[in-house]
């Protein structure tokens, strides 16, 4: 086993990890900084992915009052508010960070002020962008700014294991593996930033890139630590179905597309949003979804069994203007976005739960800090669309501010349990020493079972259901093995992996939709539609102890407002007595 050692050590190369890289490094340049990703730097993940933008309350007539009204309406309550406080107003420093200092370039108004768009479930158009290729806008600007600064790279490796010091009191290391050479390194390290990101490629439609399978969230069940709000998994309502088995499906069709003005058809060709939400198309992502599979399961559906978006009413050549990667996309597909109808369907895209954080982006173990998707407790029960980019980036920032004071005050080199390592090393290799099995089988299998009893809407019985056949793939899987004659990029053994922490994570998204016996957000019971009262809200709380969770209940705390409450009425107060 290889040893590796730097002072921070970032996991993940999305939105928070680069910017937490940048800000350590401009704050602590005597620190040894290095950021591990999973493939390439800048190449993978899914901050890259982002279409749509970035919502920050910039116009006149906005505010970040606004704003994180909005936010916390979006996400039913549920929210921690000092943290959505933080994203709503790091928001308005980080987007002039990213065009001033690192070089990004929005799409601006004639009088060269910068554009912001509509997006669903949103008061006031916020949504700056860059077309609708703002996620590789920002990638680009902060992958160019860490190979420039000559921040170090591990590329190519994949975490598999928190590993504690010997005495158990603080992160020693992590596991890794180099999938280039199949070896495995240990990185000791002074503090770990923990931004993988979350993934929820367990569903049957799904948007995030390939190398997503929920690593960090799974590694930080198996270090103890606590995770929140596991059972609120957002769907995107408009996910590409282009049929045949391509990959291409689940892709997303931006929001943007709805908030312009596009129509959500049935196979027969009728509108039915109306219907569902006074706000029709432009309604929560979470109320799409559901409107959606509803009509779905009334056998409304297309021939590839999704609905339809229609763009053409607005103008075929306004269409290709304002959404010229969407169109080429779809023209790719088969699809006419700007003049003719595309099939779509609600895809799993975001993980709003996470591991539990403070203010300061540290967690419960000493030594380890998280930021972005891992994380849990901004967006409550929804994600607002435009939110997500920014709370990689508000938050990601200030991971890499927190890192840079307090590794040379508080991290130390310590010594790791080897006895860990060697348990961590163990697990990893099973596969390699057992009869190769059929990995695909297991995964359309969780990918079956995910959809159809923890997805969109759920109750009591698919839950239960879940819960009895995720135990036995995951018990299926530890007796499957794969072929370990030659691990460089050993791509069946990483697969194994892969579907480890899925399922894993899986298990921990039922428990947690078990537990809560309402309906809130992304999470549908119909067997308990009711939201509940919003005064006692509480959010729910995993813990995995052996092989077991260990859950609770946490009361919500409105530090900032209170159900019935508004900001904007201190807001309009404040500007009366002016």
């Amino acid at each position: 086993m290889k040893q590796f050692d730097t002072d921070i050590l970032i996991l993940g190369s999305g939105g928070a990890g680069l910017f937490a890289a940048l800000h350590a490094q401009a704050a602590a340049p005597q620190l040894r900084i290095t950021i591990a990703v999973k493939g390439l730097l800048g190449k993978c993940g899914c901050t890259r992915m982002v279409q749509g933008g970035y919502n920050v309350a910039l116009a006149p007539g906005d505010s970040v009052e606004r704003h994180f009204m909005d936010t916390i309406e979006g996400g039913k309550w549920l929210s921690n508010q000092d943290l959505a406080w933080m994203l709503v107003t790091g928001a308005l420093e980080r987007i002039r960070e990213l065009e001033n200092e690192l070089g990004c370039f929005f799409d601006r108004n004639p009088d060269g002020s910068v554009r912001q768009k509509a997006f669903a479930g949103q008061t006031f158009d916020r949504t700056v962008h860059k077309g609708d290729q703002t996620g590789i806008e920002i990638i680009n600007r902060l992958a160019e700014q860490v190979w420039a600064r000559g921040i170090e790279r591990l590329e190519d490796h994949r975490a598999v294991e928190f590993i504690r010091s010997r005495d158990g009191a603080t992160l020693a290391g992590v596991l890794m593996i180099d999938m280039r050479s199949g070896e495995f390194v240990f990185v000791r390290t002074r503090a770990v930033l923990l931004a993988t990101g979350g993934g929820p490629t367990m569903y049957r439609y799904h948007t995030p890139s390939g190398d997503k399978s929920c690593d960090g969230m799974a590694m930080a069940l198996r270090a103890g630590l606590t995770l929140r709000d596991m059972e609120m998994v957002q769907f995107h309502p408009t996910g590409l179905l282009a049929g045949g088995g391509t990959r291409m499906t689940g892709t997303v069709l931006e929001e943007g597309l709805r908030g312009a003005g596009g129509y959500l058809l049935t196979g027969a060709g009728e509108r039915f949003m109306q219907a569902y939400d006074p706000r029709a198309e432009r309604a929560t992502r979470d109320v799409v979804s559901r409107s959606i599979f509803r009509e779905l399961r009334a056998g409304h559906a297309t021939p590839n069994g999704g609905v339809y978006l229609q763009m053409h009413h607005l103008g075929a050549d306004s269409v290709r203007q304002k959404f010229k990667g969407m169109v080429e996309r779809c023209a790719d597909c088969g699809f006419d976005l700007a003049g003719g109808l595309v099939e779509v369907v609600p895809t799993a895209h975001y993980m709003m739960g996470g591991v539990v954080f403070d203010a300061q982006c540290a967690t419960t173990l000493p030594g380890l800090f998280v930021a972005g998707e891992d994380a849990g407790g901004v967006h409550g029960a929804n994600r607002l669309g435009g939110n997500g980019v920014a709370n990689s980036t508000v938050f990601g920032g200030i991971a890499g501010d927190t890192l840079a004071a307090w590794v040379p005050r508080h991290g130390y080199f310590a010594t790791a349990d080897t006895d860990a390592l060697n348990a961590a090393m163990a697990r990893c290799t099973r596969p390699l020493h057992q009869p190769s099995g059929d990995l695909e089988a297991i995964r359309d299998a969780l990918a079956e079972v995910m959809w159809n009893d923890v997805g969109i809407l759920r109750d009591a019985e698919g839950l239960e259901r879940a819960r009895r056949q995720l135990g036995e793939l995951e018990t299926q899987l530890e007796q499957t093995g794969v072929d370990g004659r030659d691990l460089r990029f050993n791509l069946s053994w990483h697969d194994w992996m892969n579907l480890r922490n899925l399922i894993l994570v899986s298990r921990a998204i039922t428990e947690s939709a078990l537990l809560r016996e309402n309906s809130r957000g992304a999470h549908y019971r119909e067997d308990f539609p009711e939201a509940g009262d919003l005064d006692t809200s509480e959010y729910m709380c995993l813990r995995l102890e052996g092989e077991r969770f260990a859950a609770s209940r946490q009361r919500v705390q409105f530090t900032r407002v209170r159900p019935g409450e508004s900001l904007l009425e201190e807001e309009s107060s404040a500007v009366s007595m002016k």
